[in-house]
């Protein structure tokens, strides 16, 4: 894959991610956050990372999804460039 191809995923998928992380950290404590009835015994930066991380990977899943939908069928079917 070309670099122009990752940056077209990686790209609107880190925008999404940011803006994700400041809406759901907005609304959500990292100290109220429990597991199994149990609080989580990381701090508070580890959940903002771990989070970040999460959204950028699902809405990479997503910008690769559009992007390999916009494909044609011949250029898939032929296999070419």
């Amino acid at each position: 894959m070309k670099l122009q191809t990752w940056m077209s995923i990686l790209w609107p998928a880190f925008l999404l991610a940011s803006a994700t992380e400041l809406l759901v950290f907005a609304l959500v404590d990292p100290a109220d956050l429990h597991w199994r009835g149990e609080a989580i015994a990381v701090s508070r930066q580890t959940v903002y990372t771990a989070g970040f991380f999460v959204f950028w990977v699902l809405a990479t899943g997503a910008s690769a999804l559009t992007l390999l939908l916009t494909i044609p069928a011949r250029k898939i079917n032929r296999q070419e460039d």
